[in-house]
């Protein structure tokens, strides 16, 4: 499990809420509630904390790399 730094921690906050986030496992969580009544939760994949709402981290997750390539220099 990839524990992230308190110093990171400490600076990192809920893109939804702005509240500090704390690690729960392999997540991030929000120290408060968000407007759906549950704290957000966040993943952390290869040490990096993925701090999208739901809804964007899905729309990202469906895109094709391609699509964030403005200069069109993707690679086949």
């Amino acid at each position: 499990m990839p524990k992230i730094s308190p110093e990171l921690l400490s600076v990192l906050r809920c893109p939804v809420t702005g509240s500090p986030l704390v690690q729960e496992g392999e997540e991030l969580v929000a120290t408060n509630a968000g407007e759906a009544g549950a704290a957000p939760r966040y993943a952390i994949q290869d040490g990096i904390p993925l701090l999208l709402p739901p809804e964007l981290l899905a729309a990202a997750t469906r895109a094709g790399s391609d699509q964030h390539d403005p200069a069109g220099t993707a690679a086949p």
